[in-house]
């Protein structure tokens, strides 16, 4: 249908060159619709073998002679488990195309799919340069599951030229008839039973229900059986160019979805389509629907019927003309051209474009403090007359009245997160949202001018997402900042003593770090499930895998006291080595893990035997039995907490 391809006719309308493959015909809503693709220019239609969402096949020869030509990005609008995913993908692959691609989803359930599926989503997601979803759930499982950037949640598109407010006059006192409409499908995980029973509990509701369905021959049945029959209007099927006259007719439209094990709401479309039209909007919490109502309509609990019949009224009435303005605002939200400009910056993400501006982009820093304000004070004066903020998780007083002395911001997040966590607080609330960024220890120190030479270098490679400085410590000898990114290979190399072979790319540690801005939109920000250590390791692993670098600037130097913010090395130790259970869980999954624990209890088993040192041998048998019982139940132990085995 012509009217579900708004965000194609978006991106056109801003420059963008698109060409559309999609179904010849499909069978939605109860109804067999056609592509049509007379209707718009470069639109392909492909014939499809099955009928489920999540199990057809395309035609491969169109898409293998559309894969054979150049594109800047390839966006399969296909779940990441799908079959046709799985085939573009696959195509993709053999037709060497290298363009980067963006998949969509919209499961905000997290399910465990059986073989083959659960292959096909986890190759998707790690092909993946971006991904859109229509829903904040939907989006953090793809993440937990292996994505390595940000998902964008980008909602579902509504005309607002076909879905506007018509002429009309609606109930606005208590003894007003209220007109309740409902659109969708009759079942009942839409709530349909539930809302005839709200109807029932106040005499001045009526209900108009526009869709088809197996509880159609009930309705007649159930609304009886609530002394409500003559109050209840059964419509059924409502053909599409007739919806938006259906919304006009009522004074609120209910969605009062009840989820259920295996299905709960992705977006509620009607609900943002009710708003363009100036209808107020009373749904359930079920899945994403208080994201997509949120502040615009009332939400109330799913399955409670009273006070579904409570918030219509409410609705229809004293809260009309306020739930009616924020409608708009949000329906303006969701209109195919605010949903088109979110794609053109997902696709402008995945290829790195640069953001508008001077060629070296400003800079702000980001420090993490725990405590000692003299350490901090050190790091401060350098850089203070950059855009600084310090987030404070040890809550000092001390630490606010030197960022207030030095002008710099300051801020509480009332709880010790972790380095992570505290990153994240900073970037959520940017002081230069189009910069680069800063991370800089309490415990390290850089002059003005070495970090003029580090942005030089991380400006002068486009693919470089991070850089760091060489580093001394406070007698001045160097320390190591570049390292090979931990494996479960390299793991073994180092157990047998060939740790001068371990090979691929490398990582830079983050006590001193600049992060590039085009990264951080397209990566995120710090998975704050680790609390301290392997925060960057992570971070520039998954930047990694989306094809950036990270480099040592040998030209730049800094001065880093390490682990100056803590005393106690036992916690530090016992934090190093969960976060490296972590870690390698998140990115090898559990069989990695144990490769790896494997083989470090065996290295440190052989020191712990050949070793002359008396410290060594200890420090081996330390380290054996700490891998032995598992890094993170010891943490946990440390920090009063249950060890969780599945990390994502």
């Amino acid at each position: 249908m012509s009217a579900w391809r708004g965000r194609e006719r978006g991106l056109r309308a801003l420059g963008v060159e698109l060409t559309l493959l999609a179904a010849r015909s499909w069978h939605a809503g109860g109804a067999e619709v056609s592509l049509g693709a007379e209707e718009e220019p470069a639109t392909v239609p492909v014939g499809t073998v099955g009928r489920h969402p999540a199990l057809f096949l395309f035609d491969p020869r169109p898409v293998w002679r559309a894969l054979g030509e150049q594109w800047d990005v390839i966006d399969i609008h296909e779940e990441p488990f799908s079959l046709a995913a799985a085939e573009i993908l696959l195509l993709r692959k053999l037709r060497r195309n290298r363009a980067p691609v963006v998949l969509y989803t919209a499961q905000n359930i997290a399910k465990r799919y059986p073989v083959p599926f659960r292959w096909f989503e986890r190759a998707a997601l790690r092909a993946a340069s971006g991904i859109s979803a229509c829903n904040s759930e939907a989006a953090t499982i793809t993440v937990a599951k292996g994505f390595a950037g940000r998902p964008r949640v980008v909602p579902l598109g509504v005309d607002l030229a076909a879905f506007s407010p018509g002429a009309s006059s609606r109930a606005t006192t208590e003894d007003a008839v209220i007109t309740v409409g409902f659109v969708g499908r009759l079942v009942p995980e839409k709530g349909v039973p539930l809302l005839l029973e709200a109807v029932a509990g106040d005499a001045r509701l009526r209900l108009r229900l526009a869709g088809a369905g197996p509880l159609a021959h009930e309705i007649g049945r159930r609304a009886a059986s609530f002394g409500i029959a003559e109050r209840v209007e059964l419509l059924g099927s409502v053909p599409p160019e007739q919806i938006a006259d259906f919304y006009r007719s009522v004074d609120v439209l209910a969605v009062p979805s009840v989820a259920t094990p295996r299905w709960t709401e992705q977006f509620g479309r009607v609900a943002v389509e009710a708003m363009a039209c100036g209808v107020p909007v009373v749904s359930s919490d079920a899945g994403a629907l208080p994201e997509v109502v949120g502040g615009a309509g009332i939400v109330v609990p799913a399955g409670d019927a009273a006070a579904l019949s409570d918030a219509l009224v409410e609705a229809a009435g004293p809260r009309r003309a306020e739930l009616v303005a924020a409608g708009f605002v949000r329906a303006g939200e969701c209109s195919w051209d605010a949903v088109a400009r979110d794609y053109l910056a997902l696709y402008r993400s995945v290829l790195r474009a640069p953001a508008p501006g001077d060629e070296l982009p400003p800079l702000e820093v980001i420090v993490v403090a725990y405590g000692t304000p003299d350490l901090l004070r050190s790091a401060l004066e350098p850089i203070a007359h950059l855009p600084v903020t310090v987030v404070d998780n040890s809550s000092l007083p001390e630490i606010a009245g030197l960022c207030d002395e030095l002008g710099v911001r300051y801020i509480d997040p009332g709880r010790n997160g972790g380095f992570g966590a505290g990153v994240n607080v900073a970037l959520t609330d940017r002081l230069v949202p189009d910069g680069d960024v800063l991370l800089l220890n309490p415990d390290a120190r850089i002059s003005a001018d070495q970090l003029d030479v580090l942005r030089a270098a991380l400006r002068g490679e486009p693919d470089l997402a991070s850089v760091a400085p060489a580093q001394v410590d406070a007698s001045g000898r160097r320390a190591r900042v570049r390292w090979p990114f931990p494996s479960p290979l390299n793991a073994v190399l180092e157990a047998v003593g060939l740790a001068g072979l371990r090979a691929g790319p490398r990582y830079v540690i983050g006590s001193v770090l600049v992060l590039r801005r085009e990264a951080l939109d397209q990566v995120g920000g710090f998975d704050e499930s680790f609390f301290l250590y392997a925060e960057e390791t992570d971070w520039e692993y998954r930047a990694h895998r989306l094809g950036w670098r990270h480099a040592l600037v040998e030209d730049a130097e800094a001065r880093h006291e390490g682990a100056a913010t803590s005393t106690d090395s036992r916690r530090r130790d016992l934090h190093f080595h969960g976060s490296q259970e972590r870690y390698y869980r998140k990115h090898f999954g559990a069989f990695g893990w144990q490769v790896t624990r494997a083989a470090i209890v065996a290295g440190a088993v052989a020191r712990g035997i050949l070793s002359r040192s008396a410290d060594k041998r200890d420090l081996a048998w330390r380290r054996a039995a700490l891998y032995l019982r598992g890094p993170l139940r010891a943490e946990a132990v440390l920090v009063g907490r249950p060890a969780s085995a599945r990390v994502d």
